[in-house]
């Protein structure tokens, strides 16, 4: 047998084999990566117990996470998984940032903006999450806790409310970029609040296979 047909098996198992990463964040050693994202009138912030705490702000209160790029995470081919619960307020209690493509093109998955049950992406052509087609209406309990999951592709753009889904998005020749303002402070990834206090817990990054890594 030819030498070059006799390793082809070997390539394809050890591709096929490797293990695809998964970071959690909010555990350690990686919860040391974690910073207040400084935006001006932001409230309490407390990351203990694998849970991030963000009081309300006036209006916003976010935290970033500062090794995306040091720790090679993904630009697509990705998820993130996390739960989350608004204690009071009745507005975003989780605004998860995140790079798309590239470390300078971020989006934010919202939940529970504009009068409290709005899921969607901000921003998409330049429309943020009310006015564009990842647009859902949701129903949050406040002390109730919500499991998410959003997998971000370079086409397309996914996420699960517990185990339903909720935005599929065809991001293909499109325009992503962050809603202007104070949100900015949080790339490339991170949480945030909105004249609310909510909790983040669980976040998990997992490739998806076929990642493209931040260089």
């Amino acid at each position: 047998m030819h030498k070059a047909l006799a390793l082809l098996p070997l390539l394809l198992c050890s591709c096929e084999d490797r293990q695809l990463q998964t970071w959690r964040l909010l555990e350690a050693p990686l919860l040391q990566h974690w910073q207040s994202a400084g935006i001006e009138g932001e409230g309490s912030i407390s990351l203990a117990g694998s849970e991030i705490v963000l009081g309300p702000g006036q209006p916003m209160t976010g935290v970033k996470f500062t090794a995306w790029s040091n720790m090679n995470l993904p630009l697509v081919d990705y998820a993130i998984e996390f739960e989350a619960t608004r204690v009071d307020g009745q507005d975003i209690f989780a605004g998860i940032t995140f790079p798309i493509r590239r470390l300078d093109t971020c989006a934010t998955l919202v939940v529970g903006g504009w009068g409290g049950g709005l899921v969607g992406i901000s921003s998409i052509d330049g429309l943020n999450a009310n006015e564009n087609s990842t647009r859902g209406e949701h129903p949050f309990t406040n002390g109730q806790w919500y499991r998410f999951r959003l997998e971000v592709r370079d086409e397309e753009l996914k996420a699960w409310l517990e185990d339903r889904l909720v935005i599929n998005a065809s991001i293909k020749s499109r325009t992503i970029s962050l809603r202007p303002g104070q949100i900015e402070q949080c790339v490339p990834f991170g949480v945030a609040t909105y004249l609310s206090t909510g909790k983040v817990r669980g976040l998990v990054v997992t490739e998806l296979g076929g990642a493209h890594h931040s260089n």
